[in-house]
């Protein structure tokens, strides 16, 4: 599903507006064998229950204590992956996205990055747990029927997990090569 959403297009209706981008960059996260996973070793909590539902739910968390982040539940109901949503190519809503982002120095700026897209597209924990195939608050539209061919996407290690022993080495972040949007390390 991390290659998958690539190029497809993330919807946030807020406050009557559409706010939207294109799907830059993806990390996998792969349920309790994974170390970065928040469901590391069968971990079930409060905060990440929505990731033990079926694919299409949203789980929203928040980090450091002043970021939210995105992921796209992957797997069956009981298996808890998900697809942490990096980056976004904004497209729709733009302005609206500038003023809530008003520390960005420019378009490219907007959403380039896990906390920096929730912030531009009003994504907080009220989210947490969404159908994104039901919810009139956020959604995917698919802008592409099929996935960018492999020569389009650029695979490398996940960023800022280094906790994660060997798991912080595999490559399971996905890129649109040469998208100017995608986070900087």
């Amino acid at each position: 599903m991390a290659r998958a959403l690539l190029g497809q297009r993330l919807v946030r209706l807020h406050e009557g507006r559409r706010l939207a981008g294109l799907i830059v960059e993806t990390e996998a996260y792969l349920g309790v064998i994974d170390r970065a996973a928040h469901t590391w070793n069968g971990r079930r909590t409060a905060r990440n229950e929505s990731m033990w539902q079926e694919a299409g739910h949203l789980y929203v968390y928040f980090t450091y204590g002043m970021h939210h982040c995105l992921n796209v539940v992957a797997g069956r109901a009981g298996l808890p992956v998900a697809v942490l949503i990096r980056a976004l190519e904004p497209v729709e809503g733009v302005e609206a996205m500038r003023r809530r982002r008003s520390a960005a120095r420019d378009h490219t700026g907007l959403c380039s990055g896990p906390a920096k897209l929730t912030q531009a597209l009003a994504v907080d924990r009220a989210l947490d747990g969404d159908d994104l195939t039901k919810s009139g608050r956020i959604w995917i539209e698919q802008e592409r029927r099929r996935s960018l061919p492999a020569s389009r996407i650029r695979v490398t290690p996940r960023i800022g997990i280094a906790y994660a022993e060997d798991w912080a080495d595999r490559p399971l972040r996905f890129v649109v090569d040469g998208n100017p949007h995608v986070s900087r390390r």
